[in-house]
Order: structure tokens, then C-alpha cells, then sequence
């Protein structure tokens, strides 16, 4: 794939972040990004690289209408060799496509997927923050572009890489965060689009997410939409539970997205000989658990956060903790395990690290 470049003038250049400088999520982002254009018939082509800045999209572009629209999310690391490097790009592309497939939007090659990221993280390398936990944020997203009115998939498709320094997601850190079971609204159904990355599934999340949060907690816990009793995920993560010694997550049914870092937990947790299984959970069995001890952990994996404990859930208007309400030691081993691989301070056993060359 042959990529143009147009750099930024050096006059116009964001201010890159500074060491031991305080950084949030998604609020900055690089110099740079990438485009690519796909057309019916003519397939994926002028692929360039061009100074981050605003989109052009008609008023009735499909996908301000439609939701015709995927997108993904990972990570670039300055590993302690001085390398960049990315952590199971190929997943992410194995998923990006994936949920094109189910969008109805044109596929892309790993490979070229791969050497996108590649030249635009070598672009921005600067914007790569070597504070410890600190990363860059790669956001690659697919929208449809076609101009015009009618529920059908778009003809036109515009594909795009945004990048960003980022911290820790939560402001606490690692503490753990508290749950609230959602009862009322639901997140996906099963046939419907709740494995694909699609920016309809976290727009329907957002009303309970803002509830949640305006009675002081963190996250919200989905249920599932036809019984309500079984737990799918959390709003920005997939979740796990250790219970009775056993790692119990939910299966992937359709409704649930398939995680990189679901995978690299399960992964993980079998090479150590630990107990996994991945089956149907109620939440009754959940909130059992954590009132009579036999629950001693709960976590989320994602991206973004990583690992994230989970200190308690409040459901039926009741909140119970989980684990006194402290960080496991199965969380904080997997959390340690799973950055130490992307930060190349632990043996990539798996081949799971990329190198940007």
C-alpha cells in the first residue's frame, strides 16, 4: 500500500506533552492522521497521511443518519529498549474487520491495516509519552460517507487513524471502582450488533452511564436484554469474576464484544493453571458470592484501563463490596503480567508485541 505524507508546518505543531506532565484520556491528541478512501467498485484507495484537523462530510452523509460507523482501540508503548511497540495489532484488525463485516462496511487487510498504524505511529513517535503507564492512544474508525438519504449501506466509506497521549483511564488509578447493576435499560441483544465495535452500542449505554454516575459510581454492569438475570459486560470493559477459585467470565453469545484483553486475561490464567470457565453467570449468583466471601475478586479488561478491580455492585438498592472492597491479587498480578509484556519489561512468550520499526 503506498501512503502520501503531508506534514504539519512546524509553526502549526501542538505542544507535545512534557515528562511527569498530568495526562487524561481523549482530550489531546497528535500532529498527524491517517485517511483512506473506499468507493463501490473502485475499492480502498488514496491512503495519506495529512495534519490532524477537521473531517468534510456532506449534511447528508449515511453515516449522520444510519450509525453506519465502526471503530477501534489501542495502544503504542516506548518499551524500556527505547522500541515502539504495539500490543496484538492484529487482533484489532481481526475485529475491526469483523465488525465491518456486520455493519456492512468494506473489509481491509491486516497487513494493510498494520502498515497504516505503523507509519503514522513512526510519524508521531514524539507524542509517545515515556512516563510509566502513560501511552499513545490509536483510534482507528470507519464511517460511511456516502451523500444522500435511504437505509441502505453506503456506496462511499472513509476510513481514518487518530492518535493521542494518554494516562491512566480512571483518575483514581488502580483503586477499585463501584459497579452499578443496571435493571431498567439494556445494552445489546443477542442477533443484534453487541459483538461489533459500533458507536450505536455506546451511545445506547450512555443514559444509564450518566444515571450511574450521577449516584457516585463508576461503571455500569449490563445485563442480559431478554431475562435481565445474566451478566454480559461492563459499559467500557469485558468482566470477570473469581469465584470459588475459579475465573468465570461470560460467554461471547453475540451480544458481548471480544475483548484483546478478554483473550490475553483467559490466556494468561490457563498457562498459570488457573481454574477458567466461560459460561453463563446470573447476577444473583454474583451478588451471593460477594455477601458470603466466595466471591474474591471481580475485575474488568479492556484496552484503555487494562485491568480494573471492581471493589462493589449495588443492585436492588443494595450495595455489597467485593473482597472488603480491595484489589485482588489475581487483578494486580494480571495488571502487572499484562503491562509488563507491553512495556518489554516481561518476555513476549506469546509473540504478542509488534514492533514499529
Amino acid at each position: 500500500m503506498q501512503i502520501t505524507v503531508t506534514q504539519v508546518a512546524e509553526n502549526r505543531r501542538r505542544p507535545k506533552p512534557n515528562r511527569g506532565e498530568k495526562l487524561g484520556f481523549g482530550n489531546r491528541f497528535s500532529d498527524h492522521m491517517f485517511l483512506m478512501d473506499f468507493a463501490s467498485g473502485k475499492g480502498w484507495g488514496n491512503a495519506r497521511i495529512v495534519p490532524y484537523g477537521p473531517l468534510s462530510l456532506a449534511p447528508s452523509a449515511m453515516v449522520l443518519h444510519y450509525g453506519q460507523e465502526i471503530f477501534e482501540g489501542m495502544k503504542a508503548y516506548f518499551a524500556r529498549d527505547g522500541a515502539v511497540c504495539l500490543f496484538r495489532p492484529d487482533q484489532n484488525a481481526e475485529r475491526l474487520n469483523r465488525s465491518a463485516a456486520r455493519m456492512c462496511l468494506p473489509e481491509i487487510p491486516v497487513e494493510d491495516q498494520f502498515a497504516a498504524l505503523r507509519a503514522l505511529v513512526r510519524l508521531d513517535r514524539e507524542w509517545i509519552p515515556r512516563d510509566e503507564g502513560a501511552s499513545l492512544y490509536i483510534r482507528p474508525t470507519m464511517i460511511g460517507t456516502e451523500a444522500g438519504l435511504g437505509v441502505r449501506p453506503s456506496a462511499e466509506v472513509l476510513f481514518f487513524i487518530i492518535t493521542g497521549p494518554v494516562g491512566a483511564y480512571y483518575a483514581r488509578g488502580f483503586d477499585p471502582v463501584r459497579i452499578l447493576v443496571e435493571e431498567t435499560y439494556v445494552r445489546a441483544a443477542r442477533g443484534g450488533t453487541g459483538e461489533a465495535k459500533t458507536g450505536g452500542n455506546y451511545a445506547a449505554s450512555l443514559l444509564a452511564a450518566k444515571k450511574a454516575k450521577e449516584k457516585g459510581f463508576d461503571q455500569v454492569l449490563w445485563l442480559d436484554a431478554e431475562h435481565r438475570r445474566f451478566v454480559e459486560e461492563v459499559g467500557t470493559m469485558n468482566i470477570f469474576f473469581v469465584l470459588r477459585g475459579e475465573l468465570v467470565t461470560p460467554p461471547l453469545s453475540g451480544s458481548i464484544l471480544p475483548g484483546v484483553t478478554r483473550d490475553t486475561v483467559l490466556t494468561l490464567a490457563r498457562e498459570w493453571k488457573i481454574p477458567v470457565a466461560e459460561r453463563p453467570v446470573e447476577i444473583d449468583e454474583i451478588l451471593k458470592g460477594a455477601a458470603d466471601g466466595t466471591l474474591s475478586e471481580t475485575f474488568g479488561s479492556g484496552t484503555a484501563a487494562v485491568i480494573s478491580p471492581v471493589g462493589s455492585f449495588s443492585c436492588h438498592g443494595k450495595e455489597i463490596q467485593v473482597g472488603r472492597g480491595r484489589t485482588g491479587e489475581f487483578s494486580l498480578r494480571l495488571y502487572r503480567e499484562i503491562t509488563g509484556i507491553q512495556y518489554g519489561e516481561i518476555e513476549d512468550r506469546h509473540h504478542w508485541i509488534r514492533r514499529v520499526e
